[in-house]
C-alpha cells in the first residue's frame, strides 16, 4: 500500500486532504502539534474509510524537528509515497508589534520544516522514480500582505521554492504541486484571532482540487473560480485591498477584545 504522510492533518485542509486520500486507497502518516486532534481524525478517517492511519504527533516550529519526524517514520520501516506539507497558522498585526517568537515560529513551519521534509522525502522518490509532494501556499503569495506580512512572505516563498524543485526535477517521475487556496473556511481564522470571512470557499472542496492536480500534475493548484480570477488584478491593486481588509480585521479584534 501507497502511504501519504500529511503535516498539519488534525483540522482544515490538511484533514480534508487526508480524507481526499484514504477515499482513493492510500494508507495515511498524519503529523500535527496536537496530539489530541490528531486522535480524533484518526477515530474519524479509520471509521469512514477503513484505511491505515499512523500518528505521528510533531511540532514542527523548532530546530531539527521535521528532521526527528521523518526518521521516526523510517524507523518504524513507512515507505512514503506521497507528502502534504500542510502545517502552517497566521498572525495579524503591525510588522512592528507582532510577537517576535510567534512571528519566527511561525515561518519555521510554514518555510524551514517544509523545505527539510521536502528534500528528504523527495531523495527517496526520486531513487524509486516515482512520488507526489503538495505543498500548501496560498493566493496570499501572488502579492504583499499588509498586517499579514511574514505569513504573506512565507507564502511567497513556498510557492517559488515548490516551482522551483519541480523544474530541478522535472521528468524524473516526481509529481510536484503547489495549492494556493483563497479564502478557507477552517480553523486557521480562529487561531489568527478573527472571524470567517463571507464567501470562504469549504476545506473539502479546496482538498479535492489539491488531490485531484496533484494527480495530474500540474504545478499551480488555484481553487475556486473567483480566485483564479483574482490573479488577473494588477499586484499593487490586490496588496491594497488586503491592506484595507486586514486593517478591518484588526480593528474589530481589537475592539472585541
Amino acid at each position: 500500500m501507497d502511504y501519504a504522510l500529511i503535516t498539519g492533518a488534525s483540522g482544515g485542509i490538511g484533514y480534508a486532504l487526508a480524507e481526499a486520500f484514504a477515499a482513493d486507497g492510500w494508507g495515511l502518516l498524519l503529523s500535527a502539534s496536537h496530539a489530541g486532534r490528531l486522535e480524533d481524525a484518526q477515530a474519524k478517517l479509520a471509521e469512514r474509510f477503513g484505511t491505515p492511519v499512523r500518528l505521528f504527533p510533531q511540532e514542527l516550529s523548532q530546530p531539527g524537528s521535521a528532521q526527528a519526524l521523518y526518521d521516526r517514520i523510517k524507523r518504524e520501516d513507512f515507505t512514503i509515497s506521497a507528502l502534504v506539507n500542510g502545517a502552517g497558522f497566521g498572525l495579524l498585526g503591525p510588522a512592528e508589534l507582532l510577537d517576535i517568537g510567534r512571528e519566527e515560529a511561525m515561518l519555521a513551519v510554514s518555510t524551514a520544516a517544509l523545505t527539510t521534509l521536502t528534500k528528504l522525502c523527495l531523495r527517496e522518490m526520486l531513487e524509486r522514480g516515482r512520488g507526489y509532494i503538495l505543498n500548501i501556499a496560498s493566493t496570499g503569495a501572488f502579492q504583499p500582505g499588509p498586517y499579514n506580512a511574514g505569513y504573506f512572505a512565507g507564502k511567497a516563498y513556498v510557492l517559488s521554492y515548490t516551482r522551483a524543485v519541480r523544474w530541478e526535477v522535472r521528468g524524473r517521475g516526481v509529481h510536484i504541486s503547489a495549492l494556493c487556496p483563497g479564502t478557507t473556511d477552517t480553523g486557521f481564522f480562529a487561531r489568527e484571532g478573527t472571524a470567517v470571512p463571507a464567501g470562504a470557499m469549504a476545506a473539502g472542496e479546496v482538498a479535492l482540487a489539491g488531490y485531484r492536480g496533484l494527480m495530474q500534475n500540474r504545478e499551480i493548484i488555484v481553487p475556486g473560480v473567483r480566485n483564479r480570477l483574482l490573479r488577473l488584478f494588477p499586484t499593487g491593486l490586490k496588496m491594497a485591498v488586503v491592506g484595507r481588509v486586514k486593517r478591518a480585521q484588526l480593528r474589530k479584534k481589537r475592539e472585541d477584545a
